[in-house]
């Protein structure tokens, strides 16, 4: 991501050389939702970051995946090189302005094969809190569009997010790993229903209109709550939801007025700050005389206030608390998890038999650029010590031993165009530049003339 520009189209050329990918990332294994809330992107946050990376030359290519369960950066190393992890960690901590020493043991950071199998579990499902979850493809697939709209992926970053669509639809499809859809909408809804038993007759309030509100709604609906209301910053967003689902939508200005109605709320909306407060919340408990509250929080960050988890007759939970569902969840599915990482393993080798044969296929012009090199210098000493040859011959010498250097690449190249895969022989490739003395520089040199995937 090392240009500035902002094509809404990436370029569609290989990259020449060995292509990596990186990631850095923390989730709901590794981090709380305190600390995921700090690290949360917004898209315009997302198109920023990718935007510095890439003026910045850490990155060529990148996409930032951020959901309530995780916060991800992928990208393909510009000038970082083998240290672009560290690279990436220190530009998050400067853009999230949060000390380097609160990421220690939060942030998980994998290369190359390890990168693209985590990406396809993410995408499969299987890396999430609710295992086989129906939100994540989508989200990643938003992820994905948004940075190819504003021209931060490339070559590397768009094989491998397409590979990763593949793979989630096909473990769906061919698996019960997305059999019964689990979601975090589901759970929520679930967790009410211990609260309050049935919630038939029951009062809602929805709090935002996207596609989690949806969910949330539709499964309310599917298990008769009675009034139902939808509150969201676009009243126009608002109505529409409402009227599909038979509820009423209110305006953003009267949020607090009608706290004190619903038997449960659930929040879904986007926002550094806190929609409900914990004065706000108390007005509404005194209101309903004691009557109880559900309230789950699904937002990241968060939209309630965490200390209006002590109000009595208040049951907060957030996206963490989901534990025992998400446990019931993993034990009816995880019978599925072999094939399902079957799926994978077949996809994670056929991207890494793209990315050898992209390093194979650059071998030959890097030694057809060494050999010129050494031809180039070799005339230059002979003919400087040659006064009295003549134009003809001097040209003459200059066309034959170009022809050896083709000649001396015909065999190679031809034994590269029938070899369908090279997975296994980067280490020889690499073996090989070595003894021929290709350096790094040369390589940077001829790979920067592909571009950056913009152009």
């Amino acid at each position: 991501m090392a240009s500035t520009t902002s094509s809404t189209k990436p370029s569609t050329a290989a990259p020449r050389g060995e292509v990596q990918i990186a990631l850095i990332g923390c989730n709901h294994r590794t981090a709380p939702v305190e600390f995921r809330e700090r690290v949360a992107f917004s898209a315009e946050q997302a198109r920023a970051a990718a935007t510095s990376l890439r003026q910045q030359g850490i990155l060529q290519e990148a996409v930032v995946l951020s959901t309530c369960n995780r916060s991800e950066l992928y990208g393909v190393p510009g000038d970082s090189g083998a240290a672009v992890t560290e690279a990436m960690e220190e530009f998050l901590t400067s853009f999230h302005r949060i000390p380097r020493s609160d990421f220690d043991g939060r942030f998980y950071r994998w290369t190359g094969r390890d990168a693209i199998q985590h990406l396809y579990r993410v995408a499969a499902g299987l890396d999430s809190m609710l295992l086989g979850e129906a939100e994540i493809l989508g989200q990643l697939r938003t992820a994905y569009s948004q940075a190819l709209e504003y021209g931060s992926t490339g070559p590397v970053l768009n094989r491998a997010f397409q590979g990763a669509l593949e793979v989630g639809k096909r473990i769906r499809a061919e698996t019960e790993v997305g059999a019964r859809p689990m979601s975090v909408a589901f759970a929520g809804v679930r967790l009410a229903e211990r609260v309050f038993g049935n919630l038939r007759g029951r009062t809602a309030l929805i709090v935002g209109a996207g596609a989690v509100a949806e969910q949330v709604v539709e499964h309310l609906r599917n298990r008769g709550i009675g009034r139902l209301q939808v509150v969201n910053r676009s009243l126009d967003r608002a109505e529409e939801l409402a009227q599909r689902m038979d509820g009423k939508a209110v305006p953003w200005q009267s949020l607090e007025s009608v706290l004190a109605v619903p038997d449960v709320i659930v929040t879904s909306v986007s926002g550094s700050e806190p929609v409900l407060t914990r004065p706000m919340l108390e007005a509404a408990l005194a209101a309903r005389a004691g009557k109880p509250v559900f309230v789950v929080d699904l937002g990241v960050p968060r939209n309630v206030a965490p200390d209006a988890a002590g109000l009595y007759s208040l049951y907060l939970y957030n996206v963490d608390d989901l534990g025992e569902i998400v446990e019931q969840n993993r034990r009816a599915r995880e019978a599925e998890i072999p094939r399902a990482e079957s799926i994978i393993a077949e996809h994670v080798s056929k991207f890494e038999a793209w990315r050898s044969a992209l390093a194979a296929g650059s071998i030959v012009d890097e030694l057809r650029a060494h050999f010129q090199r050494r031809r180039d210098e070799l005339l230059r000493e002979r003919l400087a010590a040659l006064p009295l040859i003549s134009p003809e011959e001097r040209q003459r010498l200059a066309e034959v031993t170009e022809e050896l250097v083709e000649r001396l690449l015909v065999e190679p190249t031809e034994r590269l165009r029938k070899t369908h895969s090279m997975r296994g022989h980067l280490g020889a490739l690499d073996a090989l530049r070595h003894l021929f003395g290709i350096s790094e520089k040369h390589r940077k040199g001829k790979a920067g003339d592909s571009g950056d995937g913009d152009e």
